[in-house]
């Protein structure tokens, strides 16, 4: 009788937890919405692999069901996904006052504990700055000409070769760089491979949350340790050799923990290292990629572009001029094709705050604690906003601001958090193209598919064959 009755009451607790997980408490009206199954959520649905290149089809099944605004749970949280413009630019300018940036426990995992985006206030903002000390206007005007240099390198070497990987190729380039403005790092005359490291982290980024040996998320946290320990060693030799001259972010980094009273700590300072080395290249070559294949697809607008930089070859003084902060500048319609290349690459699909009060909004409440999911991609695909939303289009930038955040404009993120790494990305962006528009033609041979998981991949890659223009045997 005893069993009977506790196997009851089991089974009554039971029904009333999946009863709360399905329908939580709120001081208001929620948005409507699934929790999905208990503590796994919609988790499963949200990472599944997609080709679409329109709005995920996790998010566009739920906006037809429910509206632009509505409710689930991701890896074990219960979250308010936001596709509604007005929310989202609510949601940026509230920064800090309701909603502060939160990530999933799996994220910080992977980035640290200590990293940027996790970081608020006054911390935030001393660690903004101090990138800004490397990649502020000043910093890039005079790293234009080394910018310059490496992508003409690269193309002069991928020219030799039958085909090159493109988004390997550009990302092999960018960490390159990046890393030596970082931390003087030097592939050739180091023992270990930094990079492969990342590579192996990236593969697991955006994976489902199971830290099982043999998964894409435990090479991911493995490849983080074993890039932090390097990049730690660096920091100890570093140390014990200091230089008289600053001459990397390493030298600024350790000259700031030196300093009496400083709020930095070396735990902050490595995965703030960590976190640029990965923005700085991932995030580019995707975005480079994506626009070679859409300048191959779309000849009229690369005939646009080509023309807008061999103007510049032709009006300088000199033929043999480096590229000038000022024919940077002047690259009007290569700022819109990065803008368009960017505004279809949809790299980051979500943009996480946490509510730090219970919040009113449209009739609904988005109570205290929650997560909410900015979901830039339907954004960007809007049909009200962009029409034919899934065409390449620069032009559709003309005459618009292409260098900040809107609420039709998430790609570098909003707010006081707008990506400190913006001008950086396009610098290298619009150089490259110079560099490859100006003196090359490229053929693409195979791969160039696109899947989504919920981030943008290349599985098969994206194979070209590049030459120099004067070769006649490419159509492009």
């Amino acid at each position: 009788m005893w069993a009977f009755f506790f196997g009851m009451l089991v089974i009554i607790s039971i029904i009333h937890w999946i009863y709360r997980w399905r329908n939580p408490r709120c001081n208001g009206k929620l948005p409507p919405g699934s929790m999905g199954l208990p503590l796994l959520g919609e988790t499963l649905q949200f990472f599944a692999p997609n080709t679409s290149s329109d709005i995920p089809p996790f998010v566009k099944e739920r906006m037809t069901r429910y509206g632009p605004i509505f409710r689930t749970s991701l890896v074990g949280r219960p979250v308010v996904v936001s596709t509604d413009p007005d929310l989202n630019y609510f949601i940026f300018q509230q920064e800090g006052r309701l909603f502060q940036s939160w990530y999933p426990d799996t994220f910080t995992e992977i980035f640290g504990r200590q990293n940027v985006g996790s970081l608020h206030g006054f911390m935030y903002k001393y660690l903004k700055n101090m990138v800004l000390n490397l990649f502020g206007p000043e910093s890039l005007k005079r790293m234009l000409p080394e910018v310059e240099q490496t992508a003409s390198d690269r193309l002069a070497q991928w020219s030799l070769q039958d085909a090159v990987e493109i988004k390997e190729a550009t990302a092999s380039m960018i960490f390159d760089l990046t890393a030596k403005k970082l931390i003087s790092y030097d592939q050739d005359s180091s023992s270990e491979n930094l990079r492969e490291n990342f590579v192996a982290f990236i593969q697991g980024l955006i994976s489902f949350p199971v830290d099982i040996p043999g998964t894409a998320y435990h090479r991911c946290l493995q490849g983080r340790k074993r890039a932090m320990r390097m990049l730690k060693d660096l920091l100890q030799q570093r140390r014990s050799k200091p230089r008289k001259h600053q001459s990397d972010f390493f030298d600024f980094v350790l000259e700031e923990l030196q300093k009496e009273g400083t709020i930095l700590t070396e735990a902050i300072a490595l995965d703030l290292m960590f976190v640029l080395l990965f923005a700085s290249f991932e995030t580019t070559s995707l975005a480079l990629t994506l626009a070679i294949k859409l300048l191959s697809e779309y000849p009229l607008v690369l005939k646009q572009l080509r023309e807008e930089h061999e103007a510049i070859l032709r009006n300088r003084e000199k033929s043999s001029a480096d590229l000038s902060w000022k024919e940077y500048k002047s690259m009007k319609y290569t700022f819109q094709v990065i803008n368009e290349t960017v505004r279809l690459a949809n790299i980051v699909p979500g943009i996480f705050r946490r509510s730090l009060r219970d919040i009113r909004f449209k009739g609904y409440t988005i109570p205290a604690g929650w997560a909410v999911m900015v979901c830039p991609p339907a954004v960007h695909l809007n049909p009200e906003k962009y029409e034919d939303p899934l065409a390449f289009n620069p032009c559709r930038w003309e005459g618009q601001e292409t260098n900040c955040a809107s609420k039709h404009f998430m790609a570098f993120g909003g707010g006081m958090r707008f990506c400190v790494g913006t001008d950086f990305t396009k610098v290298q962006m619009a150089v490259f193209l110079h560099c490859l528009v100006t003196k090359y033609r490229w053929l693409p041979t195979k791969g160039g598919n696109i899947v989504r998981t919920p981030g943008l991949q290349f599985p098969s890659g994206y194979h070209v064959k590049i030459a120099e223009k004067d070769l006649k045997n490419l159509s492009i």
